[in-house]
């Protein structure tokens, strides 16, 4: 696969393989140092998930402290450590507005482009590149190498084209949104030359609860606002924040942050338990003596409403999850109220999710990102064995990821031009 190294870094070619944002990172560090790049992507355009996700306002990152920002990325923490901290939160906005891209700080401390948009960066982004010669081959899906496993083999709308380089970087994603690229087809590509990859399930998903007819008829697709969730069994505080009931079960931003400890546990034992705090600034002292004030003559659905506040899906959730005689006494419904057992029983499909978790196995790679297996082939972006909460996290790491492929490429690139 790779060509004879004898030459300068500065007549090296790279070839890049996926032309999202792990990719381009790359490519803007080679190409700053004079490697000539060729990114690879079979979809018609660069960035297209990039694009997508960015519809609903353009989340570059978030404005924690380091400390609790690689907390964000849990068993993966200490593994991403020296990455994020090589091109963190900060450094990512000082990246956006050399693009021209100025950024602002929301309310819940997640960092966008003034314009909420994602579309300007990413042509500010596309035309840099350009410009420094970085050279783009759309629809050109890569299949795996050559017999000889020295060239790289692409299937295109002309047929299959044959490519060698001096490095190459793999920047394909993960399993989820496949129409937008990331089908994870290179998962038995890598497998069968050695390599170590961790079994791809969904990450930020939704999960599936078998909802009673006339809870999904009232309740699908409304808000549960006003609300904190933990996972049974585990030592994470409770969470505050919202999700929506859905057709097939709950998804949503607070959803998404628990749904590691939510997907290891169902892989587990069969079924997740989230645990529904449905009076997040009561104490448990103050629902129970609430509940015992006694309601009267009113019904236990207008006492709740009135003395406790709660909605009409609240309710419904504890009618839905619990019998008529737990409702009726009071100490097992102030438990639930602020306890109340929602068990989930699936996840939704991994073409569904935001992203995904597992991958690329950190011990299958160097301190660079290359492959032990393949030397001269790197890894970088989501196809790694990371996850993290939505939030501006997933991209923060796609980009360091980029960023430290790039800067190991040039390395390795050094080391054989030295010979």
């Amino acid at each position: 696969m790779l060509m004879s190294a004898n030459s300068p870094v500065s007549a090296a070619r790279v070839v890049i393989i996926g032309a999202g944002p792990a990719g381009l990172m790359a490519a803007e560090v080679l190409a700053s140092a004079g490697v000539a790049v060729d990114i690879y992507d079979a979809m018609p355009s660069a960035g297209r998930k990039f694009l997508l996700a960015g519809k609903g306002g353009m989340n570059l990152t978030h404005s924690e402290p380091f400390a609790p920002f690689l907390a964000r990325y849990g068993d993966r923490a200490e593994r991403l450590h020296d990455t994020i901290a090589a091109f963190d939160n900060q450094a990512v906005c000082r990246w956006a507005d050399s693009l021209g891209v100025a950024t602002f700080t929301g309310s819940s401390g997640r960092i966008f482009p003034v314009d909420m948009k994602a579309a300007p960066l990413l042509r500010a982004w596309l035309h840099r590149l350009r410009e420094h010669g970085v050279r783009f081959h759309m629809r050109h899906r890569w299949t795996g190498w050559s017999e000889d496993q020295q060239s790289l083999r692409f299937q295109t709308p002309d047929g299959e084209h044959m490519v060698s380089a001096n490095a190459v970087l793999l920047a394909l994603g993960g399993a989820s949104w496949p129409r937008l690229g990331s089908d994870a087809a290179w998962v038995p590509l890598l497998t069968v030359r050695g390599v170590a990859v961790q079994s791809l399930h969904p990450a930020n998903c939704g999960f599936e609860r078998p909802w009673s007819d006339s809870f999904r008829s009232r309740f699908a697709g409304a808000p549960l606002l006003t609300v904190a969730a933990s996972v049974a069994g585990t030592e994470q505080p409770p969470r505050r924040g919202q999700f929506v009931m859905t057709e097939h079960g709950v998804e949503g931003s607070l959803i998404y942050a628990l749904s590691s400890a939510l997907r290891r546990q169902l892989l587990a034992q069969g079924e997740a338990v989230l645990l529904l705090d449905l009076l997040p600034d009561f104490s448990d002292d103050k629902v129970r003596s609430l509940l015992e004030s006694g309601r009267g003559a009113k019904s236990l659905s207008s006492f709740l409403q009135s003395r406790l506040g709660l909605d009409k899906l609240k309710l419904g959730l504890l009618h839905e999850c619990l019998s008529r005689e737990q409702m009726l006494d009071t100490a097992q419904l102030a438990a639930a109220l602020k306890a109340l057992p929602l068990r989930l029983h699936g996840m939704r499909p991994v073409e569904e999710a935001i992203s995904t978790a597992g991958g690329v196995c950190f011990d299958a790679l160097d301190p660079h990102l290359m492959l032990n297996a393949v030397p001269g082939v790197f890894c970088a972006g989501e196809m790694l064995d990371w996850e993290a909460p939505t939030g501006g996290y997933l991209l923060t790491a796609c980009l360091a990821t980029g960023r430290q492929a790039g800067l190991g490429m040039l390395a390795y690139l050094q080391q054989q031009a030295a010979g």
